[in-house]
């Protein structure tokens, strides 16, 4: 069933509007400029920009448009302006949320972030209050595809250095530590894999199923609305998302 749902909801957001996809392109530019601040421009040299590529192509997002990111970056002052922030809390029914957020003004997007909790049945905590229910992993999602070769991915995956590689009824997910994603993606990429997914994650212990409508409607509200904010950049959760 939580396969289901997880594939169920990649393919959903693949297929928003391209007014939504046009967002998801901003936000990840976004984080790319940060990373070029940081880091430099090159991703041989620089690892989060490199796994920021990765996640850019996952998402669709055309090569011209992580190049202009990445030479934009060099020269954009406001880069610096970004703060990292990271919100944890609970949203309907106990499900336990990770909230990760680039900012030019901490007490709005705090603000912004705690009404939307509130607003739809959850609140904010304190930092660490859920962090233990997650682990920081590397993660990509391969959809299985007409002739796919399993044991093929298998061993190029952990021979790469990934932990797991799971199979469900319709993708295989390859788990790796966070510091062998680069490697893994490397050896990934260099058999042609295309990933549904391609990110460093915040990937839950455990999951949480809501049975009340109203809480069900509640979640899918909260996420949807987090997602629009121009601030929020990543949102973890431990919902088991029914199927459609």
């Amino acid at each position: 069933m939580a396969g289901h749902s997880k594939w169920a909801n990649i393919k959903h957001k693949k297929q928003r509007t391209d007014a939504q996809r046009g967002k998801i392109f901003t936000k990840i530019g976004k984080e790319i400029a940060v990373a070029v601040r940081h880091g430099g421009p090159d991703p041989d040299s620089n690892a989060r920009l490199k796994d920021l590529i990765a996640k850019a192509k996952a998402n669709n997002v055309p090569n011209d448009n992580i190049e202009r990111s990445i030479k934009r970056a060099s020269g954009d002052i406001d880069a610096d302006n970004y703060e990292e922030i990271v919100y944890e809390g609970y949203g309907p029914g106990g499900v336990a949320f990770i909230v990760q957020a680039l900012t030019d003004n901490r007490n709005r997007t705090a603000g912004d972030v705690r009404h939307l909790f509130d607003k739809y049945g959850g609140n904010l905590g304190t930092s660490g209050c859920v962090t233990f229910m997650f682990d920081q992993r590397g993660q990509f999602i391969i959809e299985k595809t007409e002739g796919f070769d399993e044991d093929k991915l298998m061993l190029t995956a952990l021979e790469a250095g990934a932990l797991d590689v799971v199979g469900e009824d319709e993708y295989y997910e390859v788990i790796t530590e966070p510091g062998d994603f680069s490697s893994v993606l490397d050896a990934l990429e260099k058999e042609g894999y295309k990933f549904e997914t391609a990110e460093v994650a915040m990937i839950p212990q455990t999951t949480t199923a809501l049975k009340d409508e109203e809480m069900i409607e509640n979640m899918e509200k909260l996420i949807e609305r987090l997602e629009d904010h121009d601030d929020v950049q990543n949102i973890y959760h431990n919902w088991e998302q029914p199927e459609d």
